[in-house]
């Protein structure tokens, strides 16, 4: 019994030493004492065990100790091992601020941290921007129209985006732009997403285009030169990166800028000869200035220097001689404008480029450093805008479309697509609007970044897909009254574009966030990069307490002991703490990946994604209870935060269970399990019954509903474009009025009181009323109501010959 009560005192205080890191003394002091205390109690063999193992912790754990014998060991087999970081990785995992991402890294996150990224929302002209000028810019768009009809937007539209600013969204007002921040940039964008040629046009220029590097890395003249006419619209920009053999491996861009003389006006100039083949360049058709990546070399050594400097940008006008642009790609289900731009042997001068002669070079540093942080704003922002109004419109269409005498609103197969595209929204609206509130704090948050574009853009496509089942015949039929088909065909631009998600899970999310965000490994490499033994052994052993202190947090919390003690109230302080548990379980999981992979974890890529798929969840669970804390909670939304985390919690679960199924050290993967689950998984999809609440409040007019559209362009202004989603919320503001009548005179008709040949609404309602079971008012009101639904359930029709573009190859099938 002593020997038992001994195991168990030791055991729980190491747990405790490990959980809070609390180093090599604590744990001899532990060992020592449980050992002397056997030994003078009668278990000497356990005793001596012990003060073995206390004997063992000093002298490896005590610095004094360990660094004569023990760090010198690790450290030569660490150089050995450790996977060599390229220049270039290197430049991407020094970009940018770590935040959040790196809180769940460590294991224990300090929602404190969270919490201290105060929201005081927009200011009063970015809120009058998004309700007026988003507004007209909404209405004057009609999807068919731009698609099908124009292939571009109409021209009132072009202008009035270029006299309001709206490309000049991150330019600052003393240059003549609107200066907005990162939240009122995504709210913009976010309601532009109605349509998504509207959408893309204004977000590429905020943030793939050249305006952001010139701001901070531009030269003083070029800032003065540029920014106001980019601003205004004058000048429109594109941005050259991607070409036909390089677009996720953007490094690898076979673009060359060689440094030349060439005589300029009878003067010899000093410049680059380019010679360049871009692909997929948004804007480009149209733009005015174009900037250009490539790769610089000077042979003849006229700058004095290296010959190969590395990736450089460069800002080039649309008439520079040599340049081929103007011709257009056909994006799917889009008509934004894209297209090539060649070059052969176009000379520009040195202070082309960005921030002049001496940022030569630095071009990849730039790309990394400034646009990672569009990435958490444009296509995210988008994904979200389109999230909303498809949540609108699919919640409005099952609430008035009527099937089996009843709305497909009340049936559940309908509601179960319904409630994921809440859910979806509702995670997504958190997502990015949070992260944008730490743009605006200071953060350049780059794992986030890629978390936000890559999970946010397979939402948009989940919940498209699920809109386009709710409205089924309605949304496979095209033309102009379709307003869900064409963003559906268009939404795997966004799967693929800044970053394909293939490349984006499988690379870079924890690919980037191993080395950037983890508390150690980046100081452990720069240690041996440094031959620093006293950095090394500082940073390794700080690793391996981690490592303790995860396995520790990971297995206690798993079996309900130690929970965190998140600031939450009491509907979401659950989900923080398994929050907590999982970030503890992620942290050990991550570690034993990359022990036990070293360097092949790299070609692992389906281990990486899986290991970054956990952290994206988590992520993305914190952002909605930051936004659950932070903002006032309407009637049923505590259902939705339910439905939300438990999904995020599930898949974050998942995630780890298909880990340690395929670590390739099975033992590993089975301790892995053990140790963080030790009580197995314990989330499952969300509930049958949360699902039925969600999907009668969206598709009913409520305050979740409003909460989860808000932001969007739901208004109908005289001299707009038709907007549906203004048209369903009319309707469902009468629906309970329009529904007692439905079941007033459904009944009636099915007791033989209405004639059998009534079949159609407006006639069952008209015999209703000449046999006085509704009254002349509710029958002019159900006229009307009727109207205005079977317009809304209405689809379009063709000529024969309407879709053929060369008319004489129409076959006339049936002709007299």
């Amino acid at each position: 019994m002593l020997q038992l009560l001994l195991i168990i005192v030791a055991v729980v205080g190491l747990l405790v030493v490990m959980r809070r890191e609390a180093g090599a003394l604590p744990a001899l002091a532990v060992l020592a004492a449980t050992g002397i205390v056997g030994v003078l109690l009668g278990s000497p063999l356990l005793g001596v065990l012990l003060l073995i193992g206390a004997a063992a912790v000093a002298v490896c754990g005590l610095p004094a100790l360990r660094r004569k014998w023990l760090t010198p060991r690790i450290f030569a087999t660490f150089k050995k091992v450790a996977p060599k970081v390229s220049d270039t990785e290197r430049t991407a995992l020094e970009a940018g601020s770590v935040a959040w991402d790196g809180e769940l890294f460590s294991g224990k996150p300090n929602w404190e941290a969270l919490m201290a990224y105060g929201d005081d929302g927009l200011t009063d002209e970015e809120r009058a921007f998004v309700d007026h000028q988003c507004s007209v810019a909404s209405g004057m768009t009609n999807a068919w129209e731009i698609t099908r009809e124009r292939a571009d937007l109409p021209p009132e539209l072009w202008a009035y985006l270029k006299k309001e600013g709206f490309f000049g969204m991150i330019i600052p007002k003393q240059y003549g732009g609107l200066g907005f921040s990162a939240k009122a940039q995504s709210a913009v964008l976010q309601k532009l997403a109605v349509n998504e040629t509207l959408m893309v046009t204004v977000g590429v220029p905020n943030s793939l285009g050249p305006g952001e590097l010139l701001l901070k890395y531009g030269t003083q003249q070029q800032k003065d030169h540029y920014l106001p006419r980019l601003a205004d619209g004058r000048e429109i920009p594109c941005f050259g990166l991607t070409g036909p053999r390089a677009g996720s491996d953007a490094t690898s861009i076979p673009d060359t800028g060689v440094v030349c003389k060439q005589i300029v006006d009878g003067e010899e100039v000093l410049g680059l000869r380019l010679n360049f083949e871009k692909r997929w360049i948004t804007l480009a058709p149209i733009a005015t200035v174009v900037g250009l990546a490539f790769r610089m070399f000077d042979p003849d050594g006229l700058l004095g220097g290296e010959n190969d400097l590395g990736i450089t940008c460069a800002l080039i006008p649309r008439d520079t001689d040599g340049m081929e642009i103007g011709r257009r790609h056909h994006p799917i289900g889009s008509p934004f404008m894209n297209g090539p731009i060649v070059g052969k042997d176009v000379f520009v001068p040195l202070d082309t480029i960005i921030g002049g002669p001496e940022m030569a070079g630095q071009g990849w540093r730039m790309l990394v450093e400034c646009l990672s942080v569009g990435r958490c704003i444009t296509l995210p922002s988008g994904a979200t805008g389109t999230s909303r109004y498809a949540l609108g419109w699919s919640g409005g269409f099952a609430r008035i479309r009527r099937q089996f005498n009843l709305p497909v609103a009340e049936m559940e197969g309908v509601q179960e697509p319904l409630a994921r595209i809440a859910a979806l929204s509702y995670i997504s609206q958190a997502a990015v609007m949070e992260t944008a509130n730490m743009i605006d704090k200071g953060e350049k948050p780059a794992v986030p970044s890629a978390i936000l574009k890559s999970q946010l853009t397979e939402f948009q496509r989940d919940l498209l897909s699920h809109a386009m089942d709710i409205h089924g015949g309605k949304a496979v039929t095209l033309g102009p009254r379709n307003y869900i088909g064409i963003g559906y065909s268009a939404n795997p631009v966004a799967i693929t574009v800044e970053g394909a998600n293939i490349m984006t899970r499988n690379l870079m999310i924890f690919g980037q966030g191993a080395i950037r965000c983890h508390p150690y490994v980046l100081e452990e490499l720069a240690a041996k990069d440094a031959d620093d033994l006293k950095a090394f052994d500082k940073a390794f052993f700080g690793h391996a307490g981690l490592i303790f202190g995860n396995t520790a947090r990971a297995f206690t919390q798993g079996l309900g002991l130690g929970k965190a003690s998140p600031p939450f109230d009491e509907v979401a302080a659950p989900y923080a703490q398994e929050v907590a548990r999982l970030s503890a379980g992620f942290g050990l999981c991550a570690d034993a990946a990359m022990a036990s992979l070293g360097s092949a974890l790299k070609s692992r890529e389906m281990v990486s994604a899986r290991l970054g798929d956990v952290l994206s969840n988590l992520y993305l669970t914190s952002m909605v209870l930051k936004q659950w804390h932070a903002s006032d909670k309407v009637e049923s939304e505590a259902a939705l935060l339910h439905y939300s985390c438990r999904l995020l919690l599930h898949r974050a679960e998942q995630a780890l269970i298909e880990l340690f199924d395929n670590l390739p050290n099975r033992g590993l993967g089975k301790l892995l399990s053990w140790l963080v689950m030790p009580l197995g998984r314990r989330w499952t999809t969300p509930h049958d019954d949360l699902t039925r609440e969600i999907a009668q409040k969206v598709s009913r007019h409520s305050a979740l509903r409003s909460k989860l559209l808000g932001n969007t362009w739901d208004q109908q202004e005289e001299g707009q474009q038709d907007n549906p989603l203004a048209r369903y919320n009319a309707l469902l503001v009468n629906y309970d009025r329009a529904e007692a009548l439905y079941r007033t005179v459904n009944k009636a008709y099915a007791k033989g009181e209405l004639p059998v040949e009534a079949l159609h609404p407006e006639q069952r309602f008209e015999a209703a009323r000449e046999a006085e079971l509704i009254s002349e008012e509710d029958a002019r009101f159900m006229a009307e109501y009727e109207a205005e639904v079977l317009a809304m359930l209405t689809v379009d029709d063709f000529a024969f010959d309407a879709f053929a573009q060369q008319q004489e190859k129409v076959v006339w099938h049936n002709a007299a």
